[in-house]
């Protein structure tokens, strides 16, 4: 395949970071996506999880940042700390020799050491909504030149407990900054919201990109509740695993992590009560692969990007179709392959079969045996002893 016409159009240290990635082609997203954020219109943007939405929005700006200005340009605003310091990963590394500079903004973390970060005058900034709100209130990050600002997973903040924060860090920008929405799911209600703070705004949706091309396995696993750990440990010891397991309980996840270390497994969890040093040994362990299996809610790990993840699992059956596309798409990223499992008790199956119909997916129904996933377990056939003649 040949480079995308857009690749082109962008200044030598991005062809050359794209040169460097290896990619052999954009995806959908990014195709779509790169004209209008060129033209500086306000653009809501869905395209299913692991389709390069970050990327689709890093390349435009990327290329639109004056360097030799000294004023913040661009505000891009994430919901969770893994997510901004991901975010800000690829910006440095999508940057590299352009002389761009930016920052990462996080609740909790040294204040001091925020405000040194606004003194070296960053282009790009990327936080969550409360910590910039705090530095704009503290007139400590000036907004006053800032071009655009990105809203990513914008459906985990255009909900009630961010939705004023962010309306009002938007609002101390000039009218006629450029707004991005990127997300997984762009429901009616987002769209409803965002009408009355963006400009006639461009909709792009990708419902599935055949470009990325990796085959994903879904398939489930029928237990009794009290026998769901037990299935996830015989997953754990699969040959070369790298697992996301999705539980909808903080206790659940503590429970079960520390019974699976009990017994030699190395797992590591992500959750709301865990503190910035354990999230982020966490992430970081289960990246290089020290742990082959992370236990985490679905707040948690939303927009995590992990590189190499062979498998998802649902501990707890998902509520909706969007919560099992947004979890099960953490896997099969990039043209690689992947699996999706469900754990389920006999009462869920009815419910799961009828999920994967909406999505125009197909379960297939699976069980162990001596390690192994199979079919379904060899049935023992009795033996009869010989009558004695």
């Amino acid at each position: 395949m040949t480079n995308p016409l857009f690749i082109n159009e962008l200044p030598p240290f991005l062809q050359e970071a794209w040169k460097k990635e290896g990619f052999q082609a954009a995806t959908n997203i990014q195709e779509q996506a790169f004209t209008p954020i060129i033209n500086g219109d306000d653009l809501i943007a869905e395209s299913p999880t692991g389709t390069g939405k970050t990327l689709a929005y890093l390349l435009p700006l990327l290329a639109k940042i004056q360097v030799d200005s000294l004023h913040l340009q661009v505000v891009i605003m994430a919901s969770s700390h893994e997510l901004v310091m991901q975010i800000h990963q690829e910006i440095i590394k999508w940057s590299a020799g352009s002389g761009i500079r930016s920052a990462s903004f996080i609740g909790g973390a040294n204040i001091k050491r925020q405000l040194e970060k606004l003194k070296k005058k960053p282009h790009i900034a990327v936080g969550t909504p409360g910590k910039i709100l705090e530095l704009v209130s503290q007139k400590k990050m000036k907004m006053h030149e800032v071009k655009t600002i990105v809203l990513d997973e914008g459906d985990t903040l255009i909900v009630p407990e961010h939705f004023n924060t962010v309306s009002t860090i938007i609002k101390s920008t000039m009218k006629d900054r450029q707004l991005l929405l990127f997300s997984a799911t762009v429901t009616n209600n987002i769209s409803e919201e965002m009408a009355d703070i963006m400009e006639n705004p461009l909709s792009i949706s990708v419902k599935k990109d055949d470009t990325l091309g990796g085959q994903v396995d879904h398939i489930y696993f029928v237990c009794e509740k009290r026998e769901k750990l037990f299935i996830l440990e015989k997953i754990a010891r699969l040959q070369d695993i790298k697992a996301l397991v999705f539980m909808k309980d903080i206790g659940d996840i503590q429970f079960n992590e520390s019974k699976l270390n009990f017994k030699d497994l190395k797992v590591a969890s992500l959750h709301a009560d865990s503190n910035k040093s354990e999230r982020e040994k966490a992430i970081k362990g289960f990246r290089k692969g020290i742990y082959p299996m992370m236990l985490c809610t679905d707040v948690a790990a939303r927009g995590l990007d992990i590189k190499g993840l062979t498998t998802v699992v649902h501990y707890d059956l998902p509520r909706t179709e969007d919560q099992y596309t947004h979890r099960s798409g953490r896997t099969g990223r990039a043209g690689n392959n992947g699996m999706v499992i469900s754990i389920i008790t006999p009462s869920e199956e009815k419910e799961l079969k009828q999920l994967a119909k909406k999505l125009n997916i197909t379960v297939a129904k699976k069980d162990f045996y001596h390690g192994e996933i199979v079919d379904e377990k060899p049935v023992k056939r009795p033996t009869y002893a010989k009558k004695k003649k």
